[in-house]
């Protein structure tokens, strides 16, 4: 049987901001797709938290995730994630203990431990400029306090209302080995950042099964790896496609971001060889291409990786292309079960 068949798949979306475009209108792209990807069956639609980036509108998190659940029916909505350290545990815990009062049983809680961001802008962001990634166990410690069932016999003096006891579904994310390791000892699922990390992915996952120890949450680790997939009905297509999601890497590399650009007929005269080898690296875990190539690279990454779920990530400028790579995945993977 086709490993696509028996995976999971769901969306991970940074909102884009498209050259040409007002932010207002990357919402209401991301709106769209997640109405598309919910008819579709798709398993969740993660929101990204990332600040000062030109390209990037999801920023206010917790805000957008609110706007995708209201405007969707089945599809679980979270975050991929929000960034701990940029936030105190308690504000976490009510912003999704309001998101999972509204929308019960649809709100995940995805959490890491960078800033999301460079470090001028991180420290305009936090709350308590001594904060350092290693204190992230103990952020999570807490938050997971606020987000627990209360006891009776030791009440609490500072209780997340709403938030309390509702104990939304925590995932731990990274592109390393911390994370990795945290997530097992504490038996919680793990998101692994392929889209952007794929040098450290074999690696990570390989940490997280044997730092495992089973909890109230998990009795057997559950691994899920982001990617980036850019399906077209033709290989050469989907590589034109992929020349937006190639510059938005290239000005990365730069330091020097700008909104999503159109694709481009030749990314030569773009960049270096240093810089093309540099991109290709950051985009090495990519499925690009044709049905065919998207049936293979998935089912190939898949058994790599041993994932229980994939996220995509698929920065398209198009947006009809855009949500027709998407229903090309899911028309893969149906075709995949019922050949099964």
């Amino acid at each position: 049987m086709s490993l696509l068949a028996q995976t999971r798949i769901s969306v991970l979306d940074l909102s884009p901001i498209r050259a040409g475009h007002p932010i207002a209108q990357s919402y209401a792209d991301s709106l769209a797709l997640a109405r598309h990807v919910d008819e579709l069956g798709y398993t969740r639609y993660w929101l990204a938290e990332h600040h000062n980036i030109p390209g990037v509108a999801s920023s206010a998190t917790a805000i957008l995730i609110g706007h995708i659940a209201g405007g969707t029916r089945r599809i679980r909505v979270g975050s991929g994630g929000i960034m701990l350290p940029n936030h105190a545990p308690l504000i976490v815990a009510e912003q999704f203990g309001t998101l999972e009062s509204l929308y019960p049983g649809r709100i995940d809680l995805g959490l890491g431990r960078a800033p999301g961001t460079d470090g001028l802008t991180a420290r305009a962001l936090r709350r308590d400029l001594t904060g350092r990634p290693e204190d992230f166990p103990a952020l999570l410690m807490e938050l997971r306090g606020f987000l627990a069932k209360p006891e009776s016999s030791s009440p609490r003096r500072v209780r997340a209302i709403p938030g309390e006891g509702l104990e939304v579904p925590i995932w731990l994310l990274g592109s390393s080995d911390f994370s990795a390791r945290l997530a097992g000892k504490l038996g919680l699922p793990f998101a692994f950042a392929g889209q952007f990390a794929p040098r450290y992915m074999l690696e990570a996952l390989a940490i997280y099964r044997r730092a495992f120890e089973p909890s109230e949450t998990l009795q057997a680790p559950y691994a899920m790896i982001g990617t980036n997939v850019i399906a077209a009905e033709t290989d050469e297509e989907a590589d034109y496609l992929s020349t937006s999601a190639k510059q938005h890497v290239l000005n990365l590399i730069r330091n020097d971001m700008q909104p999503l650009a159109p694709p481009v007929d030749d990314m030569d005269a773009l960049w270096s060889v240093h810089e093309a080898r540099a991109v290709e690296d950051f985009l090495g875990a990519s499925i690009i291409g044709g049905r065919e190539t998207v049936r293979k690279g998935l089912d190939r990454l898949i058994g790599l990786t041993g994932a229980n779920e994939v996220m995509i990530n698929a920065a398209i400028y198009d947006q009809d292309l855009r949500r027709r790579s998407f229903s090309i995945v899911s028309e893969l993977k149906a075709e995949a079960a019922q050949a099964a």
